[in-house]
């Protein structure tokens, strides 16, 4: 099973950036997969999760109505749009997947995902 993000890089306050994350090697349709992040010297947040479907997503309080995250399910892939950075936007950010398909409420707790990609940098800056 293999996470691959990429799409992060350098970008001004208030610009924007698109992360992807695809996902390969597992046949199962039961999955969620979440967007985590961590700044150096800060605790791991999570940011956003999404089951298959796209009928189900959550969102962490500091990035509600700045990103928004969509998935091709045909390409196994969750992508995470990100609008009005700001620098306090400036961290790894790794996708994670869940071997559940939530049906209401998908979770931010880093503990419910096992499998987790390698990480791209994002940094917003002037």
């Amino acid at each position: 099973l293999q996470l691959q993000a990429s799409g992060g890089g350098l970008v001004q306050p208030g610009g924007s950036l698109r992360l992807s994350c695809a996902a390969s090697g597992f046949t199962s349709n039961h999955y969620t997969i979440a967007w985590f992040r961590q700044a150096p010297g800060k605790e791991r947040e999570g940011i956003s999760c999404i089951n298959p479907s796209g009928s189900v997503t959550s969102y962490g309080y500091s990035v509600r109505g700045r990103f928004t995250t969509s998935v091709d399910s045909s390409r196994r892939t969750v992508y995470l749009q990100m609008n009005n950075l700001k620098p306090e936007d400036t961290a790894a950010y790794y996708c994670a997947r869940a071997d559940n398909w939530f049906t209401s409420v998908c979770p931010l707790d880093s503990d419910r995902y096992g499998s987790w990609g390698q990480g791209t940098l994002v940094t917003v800056s002037s």
